[in-house]
């Protein structure tokens, strides 16, 4: 049964930093903050309780202006020992100072910074009004405060009234709470959205992310759904809603600090994309041991038997992953003859699916925090499905609901837009599908030519990244363009829909993606002088029908590029411009295709001067639905 309107579909990825312990909080509030900006946000805000008095900075736009706003107030409040901070992205309330966070109760004594969505908000507002709470906000992140404070001064207790408070919360929330008379104590709590705890000595960080704390700690202890952890500099206590005592795991982060480091690159995107090939080895290691040996894949769980059992395999994921899953369900039904529908996961929450204990059901998502993902699989896994998660946080929600865990390991990627998470997808796709048609016993000799390329495909993406001239020509050539078009035919289809992405992503030029037999039936109307069209020709078996329709174009005077392993001299007449790589076999080739793409809309971007790691409108992880 299908809970239809319980979840609001809104993107909110905010970010929350919080510390107690002996040193100044200020700055390692703002530091915290300024490694979780990769999030997106539009408002600024922390608290902090110098000398016994909770104190508000607040600030709409970049984080820069909250830095100032703290810079001039600073000799007051570096003592504190103690605050919270959060970058907000706009829902309930425009990106004014008023609606940023943190925020108060009417007397100011409570402070409490918010991720998620309160459903039930406008009921609570209407509840405290009565009771005479006087709002300063549109956002339905000051209920809480409110309610925190008409709890605490019933109960005197700030875990137990946060804990009242949560039971009448509907919806989606991490939270971070502290109080004016509450000595040196954060009180945080979570459902349905990421939060963590880092370990000090005599200290303790509170983080939705791991970048927030990764300079300070390697240690920390995520906290489920529904429980409450209360810190101190000198004590941690968990618990869940009913008020019973936990014990924690700790557990060591995976990540180091220089991943948040540009490495003398101008921007994020450009170093992540020259990160690829050493992620592409990382995905392998371990992994493709040899050609002749079998795949190992050490924490799926699929044998033999389930294998045959299955009837179909469902992918669900959104935005980049989409893309990753769609060159999957290429690859797993060329392979393994299973079939494969890849859909997006907000529309299969969203109606009746056939899924049964027969059924693999992939989840993909770079940050394992993806909410309609979450959603997607959890439904799956109540109908007795298989679920295998593929994602780059192996510490994250949905890896935890997973049966089999593909993690990818392609590192911290700061960047909003999606290159080498994406990248490390495309590999673990080949990795999965090679396992299953192996454990279903499929011949070995097409497998073993997949192997070897794999092995050196890190080298040919580096001859790419070795040689960007004509990438860059392309680019300033046609950064002008208002619109775009990418096609391409089969396993590279997917291809075209990410290199579209991922220039309307960060240039703002729109971009679509086709399958080049359907440019004919409608979209070959758009064509004249001023439109570019990008056909993805690798060599194969759809290779002659993509010349063809890329003929098609040029004769309705469309500017036309070509991406392409062939070294044909043909293709001079016929395209303005040419973007060769290295030559790869058709079923490998959307993991070499990518890479020219994600270089044409970086460069696109950065010669129109837009915030290429910061893109208007996105963010980096989607944590609400």
């Amino acid at each position: 049964m299908l809970e239809l309107g319980v979840n609001r579909e809104v993107k909110i990825m905010c970010g929350i930093v919080g510390y107690v312990g002996n040193k100044s909080a200020v700055d390692i509030l703002l530091e915290g903050l300024t490694n979780l900006e990769y999030r997106g946000y539009d408002s600024a805000g922390i608290a902090v309780n110098p000398e016994g008095v909770v104190k508000l900075y607040k600030a709409e736009g970049k984080l820069q202006n909250l830095k100032d706003i703290v810079e001039k107030n600073y000799g007051e409040i570096s003592k504190s020992t103690i605050g919270i901070g959060h970058i907000r992205w706009a829902t309930h309330g425009a990106p004014t100072v008023a609606n940023a966070h943190p925020h108060t109760c009417n007397c100011g004594k409570v402070a409490i910074v918010h991720n998620g969505i309160i459903e039930n908000f406008k009921e609570l507002r209407e509840k405290l009004e009565k009771q005479g709470c006087t709002f300063r906000s549109q956002t339905d992140t000051e209920t809480v405060a409110h309610l925190v404070a008409t709890k605490f001064a019933q109960t005197k207790d700030l875990t137990e009234a946060v804990r009242l408070a949560t039971k009448e919360i509907e919806g989606a929330y991490a939270l971070c709470v502290i109080h004016q008379d509450v000595k040196n104590t954060i009180v945080a709590t979570r459902r349905n959205a990421p939060l963590l705890v880092g370990l000090g000595e005599n200290e303790y960080y509170i983080a939705s992310d791991v970048p927030a704390i990764i300079q300070h700690t390697k240690k920390a202890m995520y906290i489920d759904d529904n429980q409450i952890v209360t810190v101190t500099p000198n004590s941690i206590r968990l618990i869940d809603e009913e008020n019973n005592l936990i014990q924690g795991k700790i557990e060591t982060l995976p990540w180091e600090p220089v991943a948040l480091s540009k490495m003398g690159y101008k921007h994020f995107m450009l170093k992540e994309i020259h990160e690829q090939p050493d992620v592409v080895r990382n995905v392998l290691s371990g992994k493709l041991r040899a050609i002749d040996e079998p795949i190992t894949l050490n924490e799926v769980t699929l044998d033999k038997e389930t294998l045959k059992n299955l009837n179909r395999i469902q992918i669900v994921a959104c935005g980049t992953s989409l893309h990753a899953a769609m060159v999957g369900k290429y690859i797993i039904e060329d392979f393994c003859g299973i079939s494969v529908d890849v859909e997006p996961s907000s529309e299969y929450i969203y109606r009746k699916t056939i899924t049964d204990k027969n059924t693999l059901v992939i989840g993909v998502s770079q940050s394992g925090e993806t909410a309609d993902t979450i959603t997607a699989v959890r439904q799956a896994k109540a109908k007795g499905s298989h679920i295998l998660i593929v994602t780059n946080r192996p510490d994250s929600t949905m890896a935890r609901e997973a049966n089999s865990l593909v993690p990818v390991y392609a590192g911290i990627e700061v960047s909003v837009a999606a290159t080498k998470s994406y990248m490390a997808q495309l590999i673990s796709f080949y990795l999965l599908a090679i396992y299953i048609a192996e454990t279903k016993g499929v011949s070995k000799d097409e497998l073993s030519d997949l192997k070897r390329e794999l092995i050196v495909l890190p080298q040919k993406i580096e001859k790419i990244l070795a040689h960007k001239e004509d990438i860059q020509k392309c680019a300033r050539a046609f950064s002008s363009s208002k619109d775009f078009i990418f096609i391409a035919r089969g396993v590279n289809f997917a291809t075209a829909l990410e290199g579209a992405l991922k220039l309307k992503e960060i240039s703002y030029i729109n971009a679509t993606g086709y399958t080049a037999g359907e440019l004919k039936h409608g979209p070959i109307a758009m064509l004249d002088e001023t439109m570019p069209v990008l056909s993805i020709l690798m060599k194969g078996k759809v290779y002659d029908k993509i010349l063809s329709n890329s003929e098609e174009a040029r004769a309705r005077n469309a500017r036309m590029i070509a991406l392409t392993d062939s070294d044909d001299v043909k293709l001079n007449e016929l395209f303005e411009c040419i973007i060769r790589i290295p030559e790869i076999s058709e079923i490998l080739s959307p993991a070499l295709a990518v890479v020219p793409l994600q270089l044409l809309a970086y460069y696109i971007a950065e010669f129109l001067g837009k915030d290429v790691d910061q893109p208007r409108n996105l963010a980096k992880s989607v944590t609400v639905e």
